[in-house]
């Protein structure tokens, strides 16, 4: 069966808050989009050094192995509120303090290349979800950190939030690298 994720949500599908991430992706099938926008980021950060990934761009701000630990923290947060939403599990899913997650992991910790395979990984596994909804699924909605929001509205946040924060790594943190 082909995937249906093809239409942007509406803006009634989510909170205000998340229109700064879905408005980073284009029209079209968010599977290629997905796909294409992961081969991208790997290429970005595909010649950053081990201790390169340990760059923050000023003090206090996030390093670019917890950057990407943060990417993947929320694309599994994400995608877990969307297999429950298109399941129509309506139980209201709490939300997630990123800082905090962030601080608990340790990725300064752990090896750069580690990371990025997990990042890998997560994304497979976000992709076969999000392949699987039909546009039922889709369309389901339900309470996350207590704001409405539908499967599909999930589905475009992950993709804009990665996109967010590789432009943020971009725009930021590369160019200190050179």
């Amino acid at each position: 069966m082909p995937h249906a994720i093809l239409s942007r949500p509406d803006a009634t599908e989510y909170a205000p808050y998340y229109g700064k991430y879905i408005s980073l992706i284009p029209e079209g099938d968010l599977i290629k989009i997905m796909n294409e926008q992961f081969d991208h980021t790997l290429a970005t950060l595909g010649n950053v050094s081990e201790t390169q990934s340990l760059a923050r761009y000023e003090p206090g701000k996030w390093s670019i192995k917890e950057v990407i630990g943060h990417l993947v923290d929320t694309e599994r947060i994400m995608s877990y509120r969307a297999l429950r939403i298109a399941r129509g599990d309506e139980t209201p899913i709490p939300g997630f303090e990123q800082d905090d997650y962030v601080r608990a992991a340790n990725f300064d910790a752990r090896p750069f290349a580690e990371i990025m395979n997990e990042f890998q990984a997560v994304r497979q596994a976000t992709l076969t979800l999000f392949r699987s909804f039909d546009e039922a699924a889709l369309s389901r909605r339900g309470t996350a950190s207590d704001l409405a929001v539908s499967a599909r509205a999930l589905t475009h946040i992950v993709a804009g939030h990665e996109r967010h924060h590789i432009n943020v790594l971009q725009m930021k943190y590369l160019p200190l690298l050179k």
